[in-house]
Protein backbone atom coordinates (compact mmCIF):
# COMPACT_ATOMS: atom_id res chain seq x y z
CA UNK A 1 0.00 0.00 0.00
CA UNK A 2 1.55 3.50 -0.64
CA UNK A 3 0.31 6.96 -0.14
CA UNK A 4 -1.94 7.49 -2.55
CA UNK A 5 -3.88 4.12 -1.72
CA UNK A 6 -4.30 5.44 1.55
CA UNK A 7 -4.99 9.11 0.02
CA UNK A 8 -7.95 7.23 -1.97
CA UNK A 9 -9.49 5.68 1.11
CA UNK A 10 -9.60 8.98 2.95
CA UNK A 11 -11.14 10.56 -0.14
CA UNK A 12 -12.26 8.31 -2.02
CA UNK A 13 -14.90 9.83 -4.51
CA UNK A 14 -13.00 13.45 -4.83
CA UNK A 15 -11.83 15.75 -7.72
CA UNK A 16 -8.35 15.71 -9.42
CA UNK A 17 -6.82 18.86 -8.40
CA UNK A 18 -6.24 19.56 -11.91
CA UNK A 19 -9.75 20.43 -12.23
CA UNK A 20 -9.90 23.08 -10.14
CA UNK A 21 -6.07 24.44 -11.69
CA UNK A 22 -8.35 24.72 -15.16
CA UNK A 23 -11.72 25.62 -13.71
CA UNK A 24 -10.10 28.50 -11.71
CA UNK A 25 -7.71 29.87 -14.14
CA UNK A 26 -5.45 32.87 -13.33
CA UNK A 27 -7.83 35.97 -14.42
CA UNK A 28 -6.81 38.54 -17.31
CA UNK A 29 -6.04 41.55 -15.91
CA UNK A 30 -3.94 44.61 -16.20
CA UNK A 31 -0.62 44.97 -15.00
CA UNK A 32 -0.59 45.38 -11.32
CA UNK A 33 -3.69 44.98 -10.77
CA UNK A 34 -4.87 43.55 -7.15
CA UNK A 35 -7.12 41.23 -6.36
CA UNK A 36 -7.87 40.97 -2.62
CA UNK A 37 -10.66 40.08 -0.60
CA UNK A 38 -12.48 41.27 2.42
CA UNK A 39 -13.45 37.51 4.20
CA UNK A 40 -15.34 37.76 7.40
CA UNK A 41 -16.44 35.28 9.81
CA UNK A 42 -20.88 35.18 10.22
CA UNK A 43 -20.31 35.42 14.03
CA UNK A 44 -21.31 39.18 14.47
CA UNK A 45 -21.68 42.61 13.63
CA UNK A 46 -18.83 44.50 11.22
CA UNK A 47 -16.41 46.19 13.28
CA UNK A 48 -14.94 49.18 12.10
CA UNK A 49 -11.31 47.63 11.98
CA UNK A 50 -13.35 45.36 9.08
CA UNK A 51 -14.53 48.45 7.91
CA UNK A 52 -11.18 49.78 8.03
CA UNK A 53 -9.72 47.15 5.54
CA UNK A 54 -12.50 47.51 3.35
CA UNK A 55 -12.20 50.77 2.57
CA UNK A 56 -8.45 50.34 1.95
CA UNK A 57 -8.98 47.42 -0.27
CA UNK A 58 -12.08 49.08 -2.32
CA UNK A 59 -9.91 51.88 -2.73
CA UNK A 60 -6.87 50.21 -3.76
CA UNK A 61 -8.27 47.84 -6.28
CA UNK A 62 -10.41 50.43 -7.78
CA UNK A 63 -7.13 52.35 -8.27
CA UNK A 64 -5.31 49.60 -10.04
CA UNK A 65 -8.36 47.88 -12.07
CA UNK A 66 -8.19 44.92 -9.85
CA UNK A 67 -10.87 43.03 -8.07
CA UNK A 68 -12.22 43.15 -4.81
CA UNK A 69 -14.73 40.08 -3.19
CA UNK A 70 -16.52 38.72 -0.35
CA UNK A 71 -15.48 35.71 0.81
CA UNK A 72 -18.01 33.89 3.98
CA UNK A 73 -15.28 32.47 6.07
CA UNK A 74 -18.10 29.90 7.80
CA UNK A 75 -15.94 27.12 8.92
CA UNK A 76 -16.50 27.59 12.41
CA UNK A 77 -20.08 27.02 12.23
CA UNK A 78 -20.78 26.63 16.08
CA UNK A 79 -20.02 30.62 16.49
CA UNK A 80 -22.00 31.36 13.46
CA UNK A 81 -25.51 33.25 14.13
CA UNK A 82 -28.86 33.85 11.66
CA UNK A 83 -28.44 35.37 9.16
CA UNK A 84 -24.95 36.74 9.80
CA UNK A 85 -24.22 36.77 6.40
CA UNK A 86 -26.85 39.44 5.20
CA UNK A 87 -25.62 41.34 8.09
CA UNK A 88 -21.63 41.73 6.58
CA UNK A 89 -23.29 42.77 2.95
CA UNK A 90 -26.15 45.16 4.73
CA UNK A 91 -23.16 46.68 6.55
CA UNK A 92 -20.83 47.23 3.65
CA UNK A 93 -23.96 48.06 1.47
CA UNK A 94 -24.60 50.79 4.28
CA UNK A 95 -21.16 52.06 3.83
CA UNK A 96 -21.30 51.87 0.14
CA UNK A 97 -18.26 49.51 -0.22
CA UNK A 98 -18.49 48.01 -4.17
CA UNK A 99 -17.08 44.79 -4.15
CA UNK A 100 -17.10 42.93 -7.65
CA UNK A 101 -17.24 39.37 -6.46
CA UNK A 102 -18.68 37.28 -4.29
CA UNK A 103 -21.55 36.96 -1.44
CA UNK A 104 -24.81 38.84 -2.32
CA UNK A 105 -26.98 37.39 0.19
CA UNK A 106 -27.44 34.22 2.47
CA UNK A 107 -27.62 31.88 -0.56
CA UNK A 108 -26.85 34.07 -3.93
CA UNK A 109 -23.68 34.70 -5.43
CA UNK A 110 -21.44 36.49 -8.67
CA UNK A 111 -18.62 36.27 -9.81
CA UNK A 112 -16.67 33.11 -11.83
CA UNK A 113 -14.29 32.51 -8.51
CA UNK A 114 -16.54 30.72 -6.24
CA UNK A 115 -18.59 29.27 -4.61
CA UNK A 116 -17.53 32.52 -1.68
CA UNK A 117 -18.27 30.61 1.18
CA UNK A 118 -16.19 28.62 2.68
CA UNK A 119 -18.90 25.94 3.94
CA UNK A 120 -19.72 24.33 0.71
CA UNK A 121 -15.97 24.82 -0.40
CA UNK A 122 -15.96 21.36 1.00
CA UNK A 123 -15.13 19.27 -2.29
CA UNK A 124 -12.03 21.91 -3.12
CA UNK A 125 -10.49 21.42 0.21
CA UNK A 126 -10.55 17.81 0.70
CA UNK A 127 -9.11 17.28 -2.98
CA UNK A 128 -6.20 19.47 -2.50
CA UNK A 129 -5.66 17.49 1.12
CA UNK A 130 -5.92 14.45 -0.75
CA UNK A 131 -3.01 15.55 -3.05
CA UNK A 132 -1.04 16.43 -0.09
CA UNK A 133 -1.63 12.97 1.31
CA UNK A 134 -0.47 11.65 -2.20
CA UNK A 135 2.51 13.59 -2.30
CA UNK A 136 3.43 12.11 1.48
CA UNK A 137 3.26 15.80 3.04
CA UNK A 138 0.31 15.11 5.09
CA UNK A 139 -1.20 12.43 6.99
CA UNK A 140 -4.45 11.24 9.50
CA UNK A 141 -3.49 11.36 12.77
CA UNK A 142 -5.78 9.42 15.67
CA UNK A 143 -5.13 11.79 18.86
CA UNK A 144 -8.21 11.86 20.87
CA UNK A 145 -8.53 14.99 23.40
CA UNK A 146 -7.38 12.76 26.02
CA UNK A 147 -3.92 12.46 23.97
CA UNK A 148 -3.64 16.01 23.45
CA UNK A 149 -3.85 16.87 26.83
CA UNK A 150 -1.43 13.98 28.39
CA UNK A 151 1.05 15.87 25.71
CA UNK A 152 0.17 19.10 26.78
CA UNK A 153 1.01 18.18 30.32
CA UNK A 154 4.23 16.43 29.38
CA UNK A 155 5.49 19.44 27.85
CA UNK A 156 4.58 21.80 30.31
CA UNK A 157 6.25 19.58 33.14
CA UNK A 158 9.12 18.99 30.79
CA UNK A 159 9.21 22.71 30.26
CA UNK A 160 9.42 23.11 26.46
CA UNK A 161 7.32 24.87 23.64
CA UNK A 162 3.71 23.54 23.65
CA UNK A 163 2.31 21.59 20.39
CA UNK A 164 2.20 18.71 18.13
CA UNK A 165 5.39 18.68 16.22
CA UNK A 166 8.19 16.54 16.30
CA UNK A 167 8.42 14.28 18.91
CA UNK A 168 5.35 14.92 20.12
CA UNK A 169 3.85 14.49 16.63
CA UNK A 170 2.94 10.56 17.99
CA UNK A 171 0.98 9.91 14.37
CA UNK A 172 2.98 11.24 12.09
CA UNK A 173 5.30 7.98 12.07
CA UNK A 174 2.54 5.29 11.34
CA UNK A 175 2.97 3.27 8.49
CA UNK A 176 0.26 3.81 5.50
CA UNK A 177 -1.23 0.79 6.86
CA UNK A 178 -1.19 1.19 10.13
CA UNK A 179 -2.38 4.51 9.58
CA UNK A 180 -5.18 2.69 7.02
CA UNK A 181 -5.88 0.01 9.38
CA UNK A 182 -6.98 2.19 12.15
CA UNK A 183 -9.25 4.04 9.13
CA UNK A 184 -11.44 1.05 8.31
CA UNK A 185 -11.54 -0.04 12.58
CA UNK A 186 -14.03 3.42 12.45
CA UNK A 187 -11.29 5.35 14.13
CA UNK A 188 -11.88 8.67 14.36
CA UNK A 189 -9.10 11.19 12.69
CA UNK A 190 -8.08 14.61 11.57
CA UNK A 191 -6.19 15.30 8.65
CA UNK A 192 -2.70 17.13 9.86
CA UNK A 193 0.40 18.70 7.57
CA UNK A 194 3.40 17.11 7.65
CA UNK A 195 5.78 20.20 8.29
CA UNK A 196 9.38 19.66 7.36
CA UNK A 197 10.33 22.58 8.89
CA UNK A 198 12.75 22.90 12.27
CA UNK A 199 12.34 25.84 14.50
CA UNK A 200 15.91 26.37 14.82
CA UNK A 201 15.71 27.57 11.50
CA UNK A 202 14.71 31.23 9.91
CA UNK A 203 12.49 32.53 7.47
CA UNK A 204 12.70 36.32 6.11
CA UNK A 205 9.34 37.55 5.08
CA UNK A 206 9.00 41.04 3.59
CA UNK A 207 5.41 42.52 4.38
CA UNK A 208 3.97 44.99 2.32
CA UNK A 209 3.39 47.57 5.39
CA UNK A 210 6.09 46.55 8.27
CA UNK A 211 8.85 45.59 6.20
CA UNK A 212 11.41 43.02 6.12
CA UNK A 213 10.51 40.69 9.03
CA UNK A 214 12.69 37.13 10.70
CA UNK A 215 10.59 34.50 11.89
CA UNK A 216 11.77 30.67 13.36
CA UNK A 217 10.76 28.25 10.41
CA UNK A 218 7.02 26.65 11.18
CA UNK A 219 7.18 22.84 12.66
CA UNK A 220 4.02 22.56 13.94
CA UNK A 221 2.23 19.93 12.09
CA UNK A 222 -1.40 22.08 12.09
CA UNK A 223 -4.41 20.22 11.57
CA UNK A 224 -5.80 20.95 7.84
CA UNK A 225 -9.39 18.93 7.52
CA UNK A 226 -10.59 18.26 10.69
CA UNK A 227 -13.00 15.66 12.11
CA UNK A 228 -16.46 17.22 10.45
CA UNK A 229 -14.54 17.41 7.06
CA UNK A 230 -14.39 21.28 6.98
CA UNK A 231 -10.76 22.81 7.14
CA UNK A 232 -9.12 24.58 9.25
CA UNK A 233 -8.58 28.68 8.65
CA UNK A 234 -4.71 27.77 7.71
CA UNK A 235 -5.43 25.47 4.94
CA UNK A 236 -8.70 27.33 3.76
CA UNK A 237 -6.66 30.45 3.18
CA UNK A 238 -4.12 29.03 0.98
CA UNK A 239 -6.18 27.20 -0.72
CA UNK A 240 -9.19 29.49 -1.63
CA UNK A 241 -6.25 32.59 -1.73
CA UNK A 242 -4.80 30.47 -4.36
CA UNK A 243 -7.75 29.39 -7.03
CA UNK A 244 -9.23 32.71 -6.65
CA UNK A 245 -5.94 34.57 -7.65
CA UNK A 246 -5.43 36.80 -4.69
CA UNK A 247 -2.25 38.88 -5.22
CA UNK A 248 -2.64 40.62 -1.86
CA UNK A 249 -3.62 39.51 1.54
CA UNK A 250 -4.33 42.69 3.74
CA UNK A 251 -5.76 41.63 7.41
CA UNK A 252 -4.72 43.02 10.86
CA UNK A 253 -1.10 42.24 12.20
CA UNK A 254 -2.81 39.84 14.92
CA UNK A 255 -2.49 36.96 12.00
CA UNK A 256 1.34 37.95 11.51
CA UNK A 257 2.47 35.05 13.48
CA UNK A 258 0.67 32.71 11.08
CA UNK A 259 3.12 34.01 8.34
CA UNK A 260 5.53 31.04 9.02
CA UNK A 261 2.81 28.47 8.02
CA UNK A 262 0.82 29.70 5.48
CA UNK A 263 4.37 30.28 3.36
CA UNK A 264 5.03 27.10 4.22
CA UNK A 265 2.07 25.70 2.95
CA UNK A 266 1.95 27.16 -0.20
CA UNK A 267 5.45 26.57 -0.93
CA UNK A 268 4.75 22.84 0.01
CA UNK A 269 1.66 22.65 -2.08
CA UNK A 270 3.36 25.02 -5.13
CA UNK A 271 1.33 27.44 -4.97
CA UNK A 272 3.14 31.00 -5.27
CA UNK A 273 2.17 33.12 -2.39
CA UNK A 274 0.31 36.40 -2.49
CA UNK A 275 1.85 39.59 -1.09
CA UNK A 276 0.86 39.91 2.66
CA UNK A 277 -0.12 43.37 4.01
CA UNK A 278 -0.28 43.45 8.13
CA UNK A 279 -2.15 46.75 9.17
CA UNK A 280 -1.75 48.14 12.93
CA UNK A 281 -5.37 48.04 14.27
CA UNK A 282 -6.78 50.99 15.31
CA UNK A 283 -6.40 52.01 18.81
CA UNK A 284 -7.76 54.20 22.04
CA UNK A 285 -6.33 55.96 24.19
CA UNK A 286 -7.42 54.98 28.09
CA UNK A 287 -5.50 56.23 31.41
CA UNK A 288 -2.62 57.10 29.34
CA UNK A 289 -1.96 53.68 27.43
CA UNK A 290 -2.92 52.59 24.01
CA UNK A 291 -5.42 49.54 23.30
CA UNK A 292 -7.38 48.02 20.28
CA UNK A 293 -10.57 49.20 20.35
CA UNK A 294 -13.19 46.83 21.62
CA UNK A 295 -16.08 45.14 20.85
CA UNK A 296 -17.50 45.28 24.68
CA UNK A 297 -15.78 48.70 25.78
CA UNK A 298 -16.11 51.09 22.95
CA UNK A 299 -19.72 51.68 21.24
CA UNK A 300 -17.71 53.31 18.42
CA UNK A 301 -16.55 49.91 17.28
CA UNK A 302 -19.77 48.56 15.91
CA UNK A 303 -20.07 50.64 12.33
CA UNK A 304 -24.36 50.46 13.39
CA UNK A 305 -22.44 53.35 15.75
CA UNK A 306 -21.94 55.83 13.06
CA UNK A 307 -25.86 55.45 10.99
CA UNK A 308 -27.51 55.82 14.69
CA UNK A 309 -25.38 59.02 15.14
CA UNK A 310 -26.15 60.09 11.65
CA UNK A 311 -22.76 60.29 10.66
CA UNK A 312 -22.57 60.22 6.68
CA UNK A 313 -20.69 56.72 5.23
CA UNK A 314 -18.60 58.96 3.33
CA UNK A 315 -17.58 61.06 5.80
CA UNK A 316 -16.16 57.60 7.97
CA UNK A 317 -14.39 56.06 4.76
CA UNK A 318 -12.66 59.30 4.35
CA UNK A 319 -11.95 59.74 7.98
CA UNK A 320 -10.26 55.73 7.56
CA UNK A 321 -8.13 56.78 4.74
CA UNK A 322 -6.82 59.68 6.21
CA UNK A 323 -5.19 57.68 9.38
CA UNK A 324 -4.46 55.04 6.32
CA UNK A 325 -2.35 57.32 4.68
CA UNK A 326 -1.44 61.15 5.96
CA UNK A 327 -1.34 62.69 2.83
CA UNK A 328 -4.87 62.06 1.91
CA UNK A 329 -6.16 65.35 3.74
CA UNK A 330 -3.66 67.65 1.62
CA UNK A 331 -4.73 65.75 -1.48
CA UNK A 332 -8.80 65.88 -0.30
CA UNK A 333 -7.89 69.68 0.33
CA UNK A 334 -6.36 69.73 -2.81
CA UNK A 335 -8.92 67.90 -4.70
CA UNK A 336 -12.34 68.67 -3.03
CA UNK A 337 -14.29 67.51 -6.17
CA UNK A 338 -12.93 64.01 -7.25
CA UNK A 339 -13.70 60.83 -5.56
CA UNK A 340 -11.82 59.21 -3.12
CA UNK A 341 -11.10 56.20 -5.46
CA UNK A 342 -8.65 58.87 -7.46
CA UNK A 343 -6.50 58.91 -4.72
CA UNK A 344 -3.14 57.35 -4.67
CA UNK A 345 -3.57 55.15 -1.40
CA UNK A 346 -0.26 53.17 -0.70
CA UNK A 347 -0.21 50.43 1.44
CA UNK A 348 3.60 50.83 2.00
CA UNK A 349 2.73 54.18 3.52
CA UNK A 350 0.97 52.98 6.30
CA UNK A 351 1.86 53.40 9.58
CA UNK A 352 3.37 49.92 11.82
CA UNK A 353 1.87 51.26 15.25
CA UNK A 354 -1.85 51.97 15.24
CA UNK A 355 -3.47 55.12 14.33
CA UNK A 356 -5.75 56.42 17.42
CA UNK A 357 -9.70 56.87 16.85
CA UNK A 358 -10.47 60.36 17.54
CA UNK A 359 -13.69 61.23 17.03
CA UNK A 360 -12.94 64.88 17.16
CA UNK A 361 -10.90 64.63 13.55
CA UNK A 362 -13.71 62.32 12.53
CA UNK A 363 -16.34 64.83 13.04
CA UNK A 364 -14.46 67.39 11.48
CA UNK A 365 -13.72 65.63 8.16
CA UNK A 366 -17.95 65.05 8.52
CA UNK A 367 -18.23 69.02 8.37
CA UNK A 368 -16.33 68.97 5.35
CA UNK A 369 -17.86 66.36 3.64
CA UNK A 370 -21.38 67.72 4.58
CA UNK A 371 -20.44 70.84 3.53
CA UNK A 372 -19.62 69.77 -0.08
CA UNK A 373 -23.15 68.40 -0.27
CA UNK A 374 -25.96 70.13 -2.39
CA UNK A 375 -29.30 71.47 -0.43
CA UNK A 376 -31.31 68.45 -1.83
CA UNK A 377 -28.21 65.69 -1.21
CA UNK A 378 -28.74 67.30 2.76
CA UNK A 379 -32.27 66.73 2.96
CA UNK A 380 -32.15 63.10 1.44
CA UNK A 381 -29.75 62.02 3.87
CA UNK A 382 -31.26 64.08 6.68
CA UNK A 383 -34.74 62.98 6.07
CA UNK A 384 -33.29 58.98 5.94
CA UNK A 385 -31.83 59.23 9.03
CA UNK A 386 -34.82 61.47 10.67
CA UNK A 387 -37.50 59.18 9.63
CA UNK A 388 -35.53 55.88 11.27
CA UNK A 389 -34.07 57.56 14.70
CA UNK A 390 -35.97 60.88 14.88
CA UNK A 391 -39.89 61.42 14.49
CA UNK A 392 -39.34 65.30 15.72
CA UNK A 393 -36.68 65.99 12.96
CA UNK A 394 -38.35 64.08 10.26
CA UNK A 395 -41.49 66.02 11.50
CA UNK A 396 -39.79 69.41 10.78
CA UNK A 397 -38.62 68.30 7.63
CA UNK A 398 -41.80 67.47 5.90
CA UNK A 399 -42.04 71.14 4.46
CA UNK A 400 -39.26 70.26 1.89
CA UNK A 401 -39.49 73.48 -0.22
CA UNK A 402 -38.87 75.26 3.04
CA UNK A 403 -36.41 72.83 4.38
CA UNK A 404 -34.16 73.15 1.15
CA UNK A 405 -34.07 76.90 1.86
CA UNK A 406 -32.57 76.71 4.98
CA UNK A 407 -30.49 73.64 4.11
CA UNK A 408 -29.15 76.33 1.26
CA UNK A 409 -28.36 78.93 3.18
CA UNK A 410 -23.93 79.40 2.62
CA UNK A 411 -24.16 76.07 0.27
CA UNK A 412 -22.29 76.34 -3.01
CA UNK A 413 -19.78 79.12 -1.82
CA UNK A 414 -16.22 79.19 -1.94
CA UNK A 415 -16.65 78.65 1.82
CA UNK A 416 -19.52 77.06 2.39
CA UNK A 417 -20.97 76.19 5.75
CA UNK A 418 -19.63 73.90 8.04
CA UNK A 419 -21.89 73.77 11.15
CA UNK A 420 -23.56 70.02 10.69
CA UNK A 421 -20.71 66.89 11.22
CA UNK A 422 -23.99 64.67 11.73
CA UNK A 423 -27.42 64.38 11.22
CA UNK A 424 -28.06 63.75 14.81
CA UNK A 425 -26.97 67.77 14.80
CA UNK A 426 -29.25 68.72 12.24
CA UNK A 427 -32.06 69.81 14.57
CA UNK A 428 -30.02 72.02 17.00
CA UNK A 429 -28.12 73.61 13.94
CA UNK A 430 -31.69 74.47 12.13
CA UNK A 431 -34.84 74.89 14.81
CA UNK A 432 -34.44 78.38 14.86
CA UNK A 433 -35.44 78.65 11.62
CA UNK A 434 -38.93 77.35 12.81
CA UNK A 435 -40.98 79.88 14.39
CA UNK A 436 -42.58 76.67 16.11
CA UNK A 437 -39.22 75.67 17.93
CA UNK A 438 -38.21 79.08 17.91
CA UNK A 439 -40.59 80.44 20.36
CA UNK A 440 -40.86 76.97 22.06
CA UNK A 441 -37.46 76.82 23.58
CA UNK A 442 -36.56 79.29 26.20
CA UNK A 443 -35.46 82.84 25.01
CA UNK A 444 -31.92 83.16 25.88
CA UNK A 445 -30.88 85.77 24.35
CA UNK A 446 -26.91 86.61 25.51
CA UNK A 447 -25.86 89.97 23.76
CA UNK A 448 -22.37 90.26 23.74
CA UNK A 449 -20.66 93.90 23.82
CA UNK A 450 -23.73 96.01 23.11
CA UNK A 451 -25.39 94.52 25.89
CA UNK A 452 -27.61 97.26 27.18
CA UNK A 453 -31.81 96.39 26.62
CA UNK A 454 -32.44 100.39 25.28
CA UNK A 455 -29.22 100.41 23.21
CA UNK A 456 -30.30 96.88 21.69
CA UNK A 457 -33.84 97.97 21.45
CA UNK A 458 -32.80 101.05 19.33
CA UNK A 459 -30.73 99.38 16.97
CA UNK A 460 -33.41 96.94 16.81
CA UNK A 461 -36.07 99.72 16.03
CA UNK A 462 -33.87 101.50 13.23
CA UNK A 463 -33.17 98.05 11.50
CA UNK A 464 -36.97 97.87 11.60
CA UNK A 465 -37.89 100.70 10.00
CA UNK A 466 -35.09 100.64 7.40
CA UNK A 467 -35.37 96.85 6.32
CA UNK A 468 -36.48 96.03 2.73
CA UNK A 469 -36.14 92.70 1.73
CA UNK A 470 -35.57 93.41 -1.55
CA UNK A 471 -32.02 95.25 -0.95
CA UNK A 472 -29.20 92.85 -2.20
CA UNK A 473 -26.56 91.59 0.13
CA UNK A 474 -23.77 95.16 -0.25
CA UNK A 475 -27.44 97.57 0.00
CA UNK A 476 -28.85 95.35 3.15
CA UNK A 477 -24.82 95.81 4.95
CA UNK A 478 -24.71 99.49 3.93
CA UNK A 479 -27.97 99.94 5.83
CA UNK A 480 -26.42 98.45 9.14
CA UNK A 481 -23.37 100.38 8.37
CA UNK A 482 -25.58 103.50 8.41
CA UNK A 483 -27.50 102.41 11.68
CA UNK A 484 -24.26 102.23 13.47
CA UNK A 485 -22.66 105.02 12.35
CA UNK A 486 -26.21 107.34 13.64
CA UNK A 487 -26.21 105.53 16.84
CA UNK A 488 -22.59 106.41 17.70
CA UNK A 489 -20.21 103.08 16.61
CA UNK A 490 -17.91 102.59 14.02
CA UNK A 491 -19.45 102.08 10.50
CA UNK A 492 -16.11 100.11 9.82
CA UNK A 493 -14.12 97.49 12.14
CA UNK A 494 -10.59 99.12 11.01
CA UNK A 495 -11.70 102.14 12.26
CA UNK A 496 -12.77 101.33 15.53
CA UNK A 497 -9.58 99.24 15.69
CA UNK A 498 -7.49 102.34 15.17
CA UNK A 499 -9.68 104.60 17.60
CA UNK A 500 -11.60 102.68 19.88
CA UNK A 501 -12.01 104.98 22.34
CA UNK A 502 -14.14 107.19 19.90
CA UNK A 503 -16.53 105.06 19.04
CA UNK A 504 -18.88 102.73 21.75
CA UNK A 505 -18.32 99.44 19.38
CA UNK A 506 -18.06 98.69 15.67
CA UNK A 507 -20.63 97.50 12.98
CA UNK A 508 -19.82 93.90 13.78
CA UNK A 509 -21.22 94.43 17.10
CA UNK A 510 -24.42 96.03 16.01
CA UNK A 511 -25.00 93.35 12.94
CA UNK A 512 -24.23 90.63 16.27
CA UNK A 513 -26.87 92.57 18.15
CA UNK A 514 -29.34 92.05 15.23
CA UNK A 515 -28.47 88.22 14.84
CA UNK A 516 -29.17 87.26 18.73
CA UNK A 517 -32.31 89.31 18.63
CA UNK A 518 -33.55 87.44 15.05
CA UNK A 519 -31.95 83.75 16.07
CA UNK A 520 -31.16 83.88 20.24
CA UNK A 521 -27.78 82.99 18.68
CA UNK A 522 -23.82 84.07 18.29
CA UNK A 523 -22.84 81.93 15.60
CA UNK A 524 -25.00 81.19 12.43
CA UNK A 525 -24.44 80.86 8.66
CA UNK A 526 -24.79 84.14 6.46
CA UNK A 527 -27.60 86.38 8.61
CA UNK A 528 -28.65 87.98 5.12
CA UNK A 529 -29.56 84.75 3.76
CA UNK A 530 -31.23 83.20 6.49
CA UNK A 531 -33.85 86.66 6.70
CA UNK A 532 -34.47 85.96 2.73
CA UNK A 533 -35.54 82.63 3.63
CA UNK A 534 -37.83 83.44 6.74
CA UNK A 535 -39.57 86.48 5.02
CA UNK A 536 -39.87 89.73 5.93
CA UNK A 537 -42.82 89.63 8.28
CA UNK A 538 -41.21 86.86 10.13
CA UNK A 539 -38.30 88.96 10.29
CA UNK A 540 -40.22 91.96 11.56
CA UNK A 541 -41.94 89.76 14.09
CA UNK A 542 -39.14 88.61 15.67
CA UNK A 543 -37.57 91.68 15.90
CA UNK A 544 -40.28 93.84 17.35
CA UNK A 545 -40.99 90.86 20.25
CA UNK A 546 -37.70 91.51 21.22
CA UNK A 547 -38.12 94.89 21.63
CA UNK A 548 -40.89 94.47 24.10
CA UNK A 549 -39.10 91.66 25.85
CA UNK A 550 -36.20 93.98 26.00
CA UNK A 551 -38.35 96.91 28.17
Amino acid sequence: MNYKDLADLIFPDVKEISYYEEKYPERNLPEGAVVTRFAPSPTGYVHIGGLYQCVLEEVLTKRTNGVLFLRVEDTDQKREIENGINGIIDSLKSFDINYDEGMVSESEEKGNYGPYKQSIRGDIYQAYAKYLIEQGKAYPCFCSQEELDEIREKQTAAKVRPGYYGVWAKYRTLTVEEAAEKIKNGEKFVVRFKSPGREDRKIKHKDVIKGNIEFPENDLDIVIIKGDGLPTYHFAHVVDDHLMRTTHVIRCDEWVSSIPIHLQLFYEMGFKAPKYAHYAPIMKEEDGKKRKISKRKDPEAAVEFYHKEGIPSQSVKEYLLNIANSSFENWRRANPDKSIDEFDFQLNKMSVSGALFDMVKLLDVSKTVISRMTAEEVYEKASEWATKYSPELSKLLENKEYALKVFGIERGNKKPRKDIAKWADVMENIDYMYDEYFYAKEQNHEYQVINENEDIAKILSLYIERYDENDDKQAWFDKIKEIAGELGYAKEVKEFKANPDAYKAHVGDVSTAIRVALTARTNTPDMYEIMQVLGKDVVIDRLQKEIERLK
